[in-house]
Order: C-alpha cells, then structure tokens, then sequence
C-alpha cells in the first residue's frame, strides 16, 4: 500500500461497546498496517468514565502521530477534542449508529480501507467548534435536535438504527418552543422562538438528511439554522424542502458566523456531534480554524466514496 520509509506510529482508540467483534477489529487493522510496511498500532479502549479523550492524550504521549477512533460519533468527537492543535491526524473507523463526521466526508465504513486511507496519505485541515472545552467537527445544538436524541434509547438504536432517530423525532415535533437570542460575531441581538438551533460545521443529520447545504467544514465559517415550524403542516413544508433542496425552506432560517452565542429563557437540552451534553440556558460556540488534520480519501476516491453515503 505505501513504502515503508514514509510509515507514522499509529494508535487504535476502540470503543468495545460499539465494535461488535474487537478481535476481528484488531486482526484487520493490524495486518493491514503489517502488509504496508507500518509498525503495529497501541491499542487503547474507552471507558463509561472516559470516553476517548484520555486514551487520546495518553496515545499522543506514546508518541502516535495517528490516532484511530473506532466507535460512534461520541468515541470520535472525544478523540479530536485531545487531537486538536496538536499536528497528529484523526482516522476514523466507523462502528456508530450515525457516524455524522464519516458520513459527511466521504469516510469508508470497512476498516480494510479505512486503513488504506491511512497509508495512502489523504489528509485535510479541518475546522473544529468548541463549546465549554469539548470539541466538535459536525455540529452542535440546543432544543428540539438534542431532546431528540437524548430520547433516542440506545436498545432502540441497536435494533433499528438511524430510525431510531425519527421515531424520537415524531414525539417532539410539537413540544415547548425555546425563546432563545442569538448574538452573531459579536453584533447585536437576534430574538427568535424556535424549535431548535444548530450550528452546523457540515451540512448532514442523521439518515444523510442534507440540512445545511452550503456548509463546508474548512471555510471559517459556522452554519447557524434556526428551525422554527409551529404546527405540523410548517413540520412537512420544512421537511419537503430540505428533501428537494429547495432555495428557500419554509420555517427554516441560515445564518453565518465564526462566533455563536446562544441564550435561551430556561435550561434547554444541548448536544455536541449527536452526544448529548448537560442543559443549559447558554451555549458559546467558538471556532478554531484548521485545528484538526483528518484522513480523508484521495480526491479521485473521495467522490465515489462519498456517493455511498446520501
């Protein structure tokens, strides 16, 4: 796959409750770097307690200059945040339900080419946010968006999958409206009532719904939709117009900024790339351009690739 001369100290952070077979996990991904010539990857898993970000700093302190996250999107968001600024890359082995940041970028599910990317030497400078210390890649959010997925059980997202999703979403749809004011780079207040508000680094949600289109995660710029339907019929007109991509989607307004205050009237549900994180009646949002390097697909690849993911 790639000359021994040009191989990079790896390392394997695993979450062993979203591999179904570790074993498996491990004889692939080691015998793959073997037959390209790259020593044997550290082996680090997750724990209830901590969640990525330890293994991370401990992985980076064993002198990895890659770091694989293989889990969901909590393992891999936990990774980057350890990762950012530090000039080692995140690959990404997919084993979620969501798996928004592979999802978005065109990254291989199978972890033969997952190892392959590696080696090949793909690499792209992404933006991160950071919301109280913790680091995100895809987006963040407050209301509607975290309460559904908090909701969404994860007995139900085993035997289902993304559905699990939208059946969480279908018993929200019609809850509290938040009154939250938004404050954009620094300008003035924005007073809106919405049912959610996301702040979108990519543009995907759960199922490849193409929410944000124009996001684009290295721009230096934050997508910020507020989704505000009132009844159910504004739920359908929101929905049928994301669907179809249509110019302008009713009940749904986009916004731009680098730096994203949001304050609401009452504690209200939050998440950071699908993890949902305490209430609050707050959410700063910052950006750090380029922070984070990610294994990525050669170009003439990462189309195809991404194709397979709608």
């Amino acid at each position: 796959m790639a000359d021994a001369d040009r191989a990079q100290r790896t390392a394997v952070v695993v979450n062993p409750a979203k591999v179904e077979d570790l074993a498996e996990l491990r004889r692939i991904v080691d015998g793959e770097l073997a037959a390209a010539g790259w020593p044997a990857p550290r082996w680090y898993e997750t724990t209830p307690e901590d969640p990525g970000t330890g293994q991370t700093a401990q992985a980076l302190a064993d002198g990895a200059e890659i770091v694989f996250a293989a889990g969901g999107d909590g393992t891999v968001r936990t990774c980057l945040t350890a990762l950012a600024g530090t000039g080692a890359a995140l690959a990404v082995l997919p084993a979620g339900t969501g798996n928004l940041l592979a999802t978005n970028l065109g990254l291989p599910d199978d972890p033969r080419a997952g190892v392959k990317v590696v080696v090949e030497r793909g690499r792209r400078d992404l933006d991160i946010g950071v919301v109280e210390g913790e680091g995100f890649a895809v987006m963040a959010g407050m209301g509607l968006d975290a309460r559904m997925l908090d909701d969404a059980s994860e007995q139900l997202k085993a035997r289902v999958g993304p559905l699990a999703y939208v059946w969480s979403a279908m018993g929200n749809l019609l809850g509290r409206v938040m009154d939250v004011r938004l404050r954009l780079d620094g300008g003035a207040p924005l007073r809106r009532r919405a049912r959610s508000v996301v702040v979108g680094n990519v543009g995907r949600l759960q199922g490849g719904v193409r929410l944000l289109p124009d996001a684009v995660p290295d721009d230096g710029m934050f997508d910020v939709a507020v989704i505000a339907p009132r009844t159910l019929g504004h739920w359908v007109a929101l929905a049928w117009g994301v669907v179809r991509r249509h110019e302008r989607v009713p009940s749904l307004e986009v916004l731009r900024a680098r730096h994203v205050v949001l304050e609401a009237r009452r504690p209200e549900p939050r998440e950071l790339d699908g993890d949902v994180i305490a209430p609050g009646r707050s959410m700063e949002i910052t950006m750090r351009r380029g922070a984070l390097t990610l294994c990525v697909p050669q170009p003439e690849e990462s189309s195809d690739l991404a194709e397979g993911h709608p």
